[in-house]
């Protein structure tokens, strides 16, 4: 007997839904997670945040979605054309019986994830102008304190610190530990220049008392794994809306990181991020030890020229011819005196020869007598003789004083001392009556200390000078 083809029992056929129901069970239980390798084409990313794109080779195409809790996830943008390495799981899409794979992570294949990632960040952050060099903020002349984002347990933080308390004396140090690699250090870094920023934000009305200057984010060197936390999108955006200026100090001098190209200022290395900071006050200090050697040389230089001008002026024929009186008259002086002494010694010798003689012609009686008498004549003689000689003396030195002061009072520089001045016209002839220039002329004015270039704006005669009014 043959059965029926519908038998209510045996036969029930299935619905399109639960057919595809249990194919979609039956697909992701077999395929919770494979790889897939192809060619992305019909690359499409929905105002949703989701994508969709197909993967395909030479024979076949697989419909992909990557949903945009995943895409978050990947380092890289796709592109149409681009050779990729899919992982995911295998699902249907029921409302039109479509298998397609629902991508959870995605690297291409070639170039690597990383340098992919790394071009397409940095040609869309500078498209929208994140990099201009108009917008770069310049670096205090000398900064007082300065914030490091870093790890604590990284060798760049000790070399910052140590150049920065080798090199100045006047910089502070905020710190601000993050992680610098694994998975969220950049929101990390982005959070801890944000917060720097809001910590300081009550100073910025007040630049006395401003509490960072400086930002230096930065790590030691390291694989391009290990840099890329400083190239996610969220530390470049931290970096542009600081109020404060950044100085990017990651790896190596040949490693680049989109945080370089966003910060105020690269450093290739954390050491010479450090440098930096400190190189204002060396080259500060440095100019005021090269200005001082500059004054102490022209004040050295003032000196030398105001003594020749001196040795010049004490040259002159006029000083000269007082300078010779006054050592000629000193020279008679002494010459008088040497005279003097010399006499009084030749009189007292020939006086004490004199009695001694006539003590051997007398008694000793009258001898005593005569010699106690003569002795005291003698005596007195020869206190007269002092006293004389010292009068003579006395009488000379006072004339010589006389004659000293005299010579003082003649000297053109006595004179310029009490007030006067010696007028000469411009080819240094002096002028004595107010007839021999005319007016609107140039004269100089010899001072006792100096000299003046003066015009001559009127002149008077002596007849003029003593007239009266009636």
């Amino acid at each position: 007997m043959l059965l029926s083809l519908f038998d209510e029992v045996e036969r029930r056929p299935l619905s399109v839904s639960e057919l595809t129901g249990q194919v979609r069970a039956h697909v992701e239980t077999r395929f919770k997670s494979v790889w897939v390798e192809g060619e992305i084409s019909n690359f499409k990313a929905h105002t949703s945040g989701h994508w969709y794109f197909t993967i395909k080779d030479a024979a076949a195409q697989l419909r992909s979605v990557c949903l945009r809790p995943s895409n978050a996830r990947i380092r890289f943008r796709p592109s149409n054309g681009l050779q990729v390495r899919a992982r995911g799981r295998l699902t249907v899409y029921e409302p039109r019986g479509e298998y397609e794979l629902m991508v959870e992570s995605l690297d291409p294949v070639g170039a690597g994830a990383l340098r992919v990632a790394f071009e397409q960040l940095r040609d869309r952050l500078a498209g929208e102008g994140l990099f201009d060099e108009s917008i770069k903020r310049p670096l205090p002349i000398l900064p007082r304190r300065v914030a490091l984002v870093t790890s604590l347990s990284g060798a760049a933080l000790h070399d910052m610190l140590n150049i920065l308390a080798r090199r100045t004396r006047t910089v502070n140090v905020l710190i601000a530990p993050v992680r610098v690699q694994g998975e969220g250090a950049g929101d990390e870094i982005a959070k801890a220049i944000d917060a720097i920023n809001e910590y300081a934000k009550g100073f910025d009305r007040d630049p006395a008392r401003r509490i960072v200057d400086a930002i230096i984010v930065g790590r030691g060197g390291g694989s391009a794994e290990d840099l890329w936390e400083f190239n996610a999108e969220a530390v470049a955006r931290a970096i542009r809306r600081s109020r404060i200026p950044v100085i990017s100090a990651v790896g190596h001098e040949t490693d680049f990181t989109i945080a370089d190209f966003a910060a105020d200022l690269r450093a290739p290395t954390p050491s010479a991020a450090a440098e930096i900071v400190a190189t204002s006050e060396d080259a500060l200090s440095a100019r005021i030890i090269e200005l001082t050697r500059d004054l102490a040389r022209a004040a050295q230089f003032c000196i030398n020229e105001n003594r020749a001008r001196l040795n010049e002026t004490a040259d002159a024929a006029s000083f000269q011819s007082v300078l010779a009186r006054l050592r000629d008259g000193v020279t008679r002086t002494r010459d008088a005196h040497a005279r003097l002494e010399g006499l009084i010694a030749r009189r007292l010798e020939v006086n004490r020869r004199k009695l001694e003689a006539t003590t051997r012609r007398l008694s000793p009686t009258r001898t005593v007598r005569r010699t106690l008498a003569a002795r005291a004549r003698l005596i007195i003689a020869e206190s007269s003789m002092h006293a004389n000689a010292r009068a003579t003396i006395e009488r000379d030195t006072t004339r010589l004083a006389v004659a000293v002061a005299s010579l003082d009072a003649l000297s053109p520089l006595a004179v310029l001392h009490r007030g006067y001045a010696i007028a000469e016209d411009v080819n240094g002839k002096t002028l004595r009556a107010a007839n021999q220039v005319e007016t609107g002329a140039r004269i100089n004015v010899r001072l006792s200390v100096g000299r003046l270039t003066c015009t001559v704006n009127e002149t008077e005669s002596q007849n003029e000078q003593f007239k009266r009014p009636r």
